[in-house]
């Protein structure tokens, strides 16, 4: 029986693109370049690590950068591919079980709605694949655009997903809630799938990815982006969003046990525009979480509800202020890949 895993299953590794001067985050590319060591280091304490550079030149740049920040390369697998852009968990490769054995999806990727540039990104999959990057796992090519942030899933059948994201035009156009539910029933394994209507992070530029907005932690449990300022812009859809979480029950018919999670103070860029900076977006791996921080107060609070939410895992906050500059955060630029895949 097909299905699709939790986060919080087995893992072999976790995927990174590392940021290069061909990518928008050339203009803070050693800064951002940091953050990205230390999402590393965090991994290869617990399990191993995909890296795709750019170029042997890159891998070259990316090895001395871990290498002085103390990384045990033994745990680290490079390859060369080249990319628009660094957001792996929307580029890269959705990973399934047949039964015990891993299955790579490729589905197809267009830029969030063709918003930007992507004609490098939505090859990436195919061409390390080919290079022999997942070794005998199978890949198989999916004619649907879909982006991996989108989805969530409870690895027993339940998919958590937003109509807002799911839905779009621009992504899929003609196809109704039916047909997507119909075709992720035969990819995923989906005998339900929890649509939400409601929820919004400003600075998103996803179209509403569930991963910014609310995420399973095991099967009864869901985090979720929570708002109690009348006066932010988030109020209405955040509390309209909670009261839908609210009225959801799992299959045993009784209530998700909810945990919210806060919005940190505002973080405007220089246009003036506010960041979309979600606690939401936070990164399981073996024994521990990676949690997005924001050099805020809330952090802390953060914190220490994930940790409620994950006991026997070890919380890591990681400054993400950084990352958000470009509209992501931390499982956005992260992709997991379960056992046996390498």
């Amino acid at each position: 029986m097909r299905r699709l895993p939790a986060e919080w299953e087995p893992q072999c590794s976790v995927m990174l693109v590392w940021p290069h001067d061909d990518t928008d985050w050339a203009p803070c590319l050693e800064q951002v370049a940091a953050v990205y060591a230390e999402i590393a280091l965090n991994i290869i304490r617990h399990e191993s690590l995909l890296i795709v550079c750019r170029d042997i030149r890159h891998r070259s740049m990316v090895m001395s950068q871990l290498e002085s920040a103390g990384a045990d390369l033994s745990r680290v697998v490079f390859s060369c591919a080249p990319s628009n852009d660094t957001w792996i968990r929307d580029t890269g490769p959705i990973t399934v079980l047949d039964g015990d054995t891993p299955k790579l999806l490729h589905f197809k990727f267009n830029g969030w709605g063709d918003k930007y540039p992507h004609h490098l990104d939505r090859q990436l999959t195919r061409r390390l694949h080919e290079a022999g990057v997942f070794r005998e796992t199978p890949c198989c090519s999916i004619d649907f655009t879909l982006e991996g942030g989108s989805i969530e899933s409870d690895g027993n059948g339940v998919l958590l997903t937003t109509r807002r994201c799911l839905l779009s035009p621009s992504r899929n156009p003609g196809l109704d809630e039916e047909s997507i539910a119909a075709l992720c029933s035969v990819w995923f394994g989906a005998r339900r799938i929890i649509w939400l209507k409601h929820g919004l992070i400003i600075g998103d530029d996803t179209d509403g990815h569930i991963d910014m907005l609310a995420r399973f932690c095991d099967p009864h449990t869901i985090a979720y982006c929570a708002c109690e300022d009348t006066a932010d812009v988030h109020y209405t859809e955040l509390q309209a969003m909670a009261a839908e979480l609210s009225a959801l029950t799992t299959d045993e018919g009784k209530p998700y046990r909810l945990v919210p999670l806060p919005l940190p103070a505002p973080i405007i860029d220089a246009s003036g525009q506010r960041l979309p900076a979600s606690y939401a977006n936070f990164l399981i791996i073996n024994q521990a979480v990676l949690a997005p921080c924001y050099d805020d107060p809330a952090d802390e609070v953060a914190l220490s509800r994930l940790a409620t939410c994950f006991p026997g895992r070890e919380v890591i906050g990681i400054p993400c202020r950084r990352l958000i500059q470009q509209h992501g955060s931390l499982h956005c630029v992260t992709m997991q890949l379960p056992a046996g895949v390498l």
